[in-house]
Order: C-alpha cells, then structure tokens, then sequence
C-alpha cells in the first residue's frame, strides 16, 4: 500500500504493476466500498499498470468533514486526482459512486485524461426512499437489502457476499450513508456531451441499481461513448465475472 499527501489528508492506494506499457488505470471503488473491490483487476497488470484507491474515509485513507453532496464528491475528486497525478494513471476506471467521480474529475478537473470506465454506475444515481430510510435507521438491515438477489451480485459466490458485507460493515454507517446520499444527489445529464474523452460503460445483465439503460443512457450522450453488457452479473461485475469484466476493460485499453 502506497499513499499520497493532499489537501491536509492522506489517500491510500495500492498500485498493480508488472511492467505493462499501456495505460495506466486509475480503480475508484463505490458506496461503502474500498480499493479491495478490484483485487481482480490486478490480473491486468502486465499489460495496463493499475492504481486502486480507497476514497477518503474508506480502508485505509483519512476521512473529511464534508457534507454529503457536491462537497464530498469534490473531496472525492481530490483524492483521485492526487493518486492519478501521483502515479500517471490517465484512464480513470469507477464504479457506483466511483463512476460519479470519474464524471465529477472529467468535467471539473484540469487532469490529461485518455479515457473513462463507467461500470455500474449513471448520469444520475438515485437512491430509493426504503433504502435511504434504512442507511439512517437500520444499518444491519441495509447491508441486509444491498446484497439481496440482483443488488450488488447476481450469482456470486457466498464468500464474496460475506467480504462485500464485512467491507461495508468496515466503512460504518455514516461513511456509506453519506456516500449514497452523495450518489442521490448527483446528476450529470445535461453536461455529458462536455466529456472530451472516450468512454466505455460496463454494466452486469442483472444490476438493477444501475440497470443496462443507465449505460445505453452514458453511451448515446458521451460524443465517444460506447457501453457493453456482461452476463450472470449485477452491481459489482468486476467481482462476479472479472474474466468477462477484464475483457471488455482491456478492448477499451487497447483501442485508447
């Protein structure tokens, strides 16, 4: 693990390197999540050099005392550009809340970028009624609901839900409560056509928090976006079916 010192805080990342010339990816992970998310991603490294950041006050980065909205998604941005800068990563890969920051960095934030993975994720994200009720009252129960069938996985394996879980449990309440009020209070629809680079939007064939139309949505609006759809995965495809996922990042990779 690696960190980088900015704006008064520290970010930790953990770089995956074996030498690759291509791209280098810079991972941002999702609400309550942390850089764990891409453990198999690492598989890429050959290839595209890969940088995996915890966003401030997930895993091992320092925390801020940011209202959730713009104001966290800004410190958020921050944490990624300063790893971004700190490592030459020139493609910026999120998910979720990551995608968000992915969006947020692209139209807000003087970085060279070559290009944007939008996986799982949406011009606008918002967050239903039940599930902000029960990030405030019931956290056990949240937990409970985001890795119900067809949420954050599909069909995968019991020990990764009990990870996912675990990691979310980590994070704490008001962590991923302020993340996925952050996520419902975003919307970019009106300034996509501004994103100057080109985009690939991932989305597992089941993800009903950010379902296919999100990406066909980031797709026909991005003036060089483009998005594919994974099979026997939902939210978190880059887990469920990191094969398939590895596939489509490195097509993306290559064409840059």
């Amino acid at each position: 693990m690696e960190r980088v010192t900015h704006d008064g805080r520290e970010t930790a990342y953990r770089r995956f390197d074996r030498g690759g010339d291509g791209p280098t990816v810079c991972f941002v992970h999702g609400s309550g999540g942390t850089r764990d998310v891409w453990k198999s991603q690492a598989r890429l490294a050959d290839r595209f050099p890969g940088v995996a950041v915890d966003l401030s006050g997930h895993g091992d980065s320092d925390d801020v005392a940011t209202p959730a909205g713009p104001e966290t998604l800004d410190a958020y941005a921050d944490d990624v550009v300063a790893v971004a800068e700190a490592t030459d990563a020139t493609v910026i890969c999120g998910n979720s809340l990551g995608g968000a920051v992915a969006l947020r960095v692209a139209l807000e934030r003087d970085l060279a970028l070559d290009g944007l993975v939008l996986a799982g994720t949406g011009a606008k994200l918002a967050v239903t009624d039940p599930l902000r009720d029960v990030l405030a009252s019931d956290f056990d129960r949240a937990v409970s609901l985001l890795h119900g069938s067809d949420r954050l996985f599909h069909d995968a394996p019991a020990e990764y839900v009990e990870l996912s879980k675990a990691s979310m449990r980590a994070s704490g309440r008001e962590v991923t409560e302020r993340d996925f009020l952050t996520c419902h209070r975003f919307d970019v629809r009106e300034r996509l056509d501004e994103v100057g680079v080109p985009a690939l939007g991932i989305v597992g064939k089941h993800d009903e928090l950010t379902p296919p139309a999100y990406h066909e949505y980031l797709a026909d609006r991005i003036p060089d976006g483009e998005w594919t759809e994974l099979p026997d995965a939902a939210h978190l495809a880059m887990l469920e079916r990191p094969a398939a996922f590895n596939g489509a990042l490195s097509g993306f990779l290559n064409g840059l």
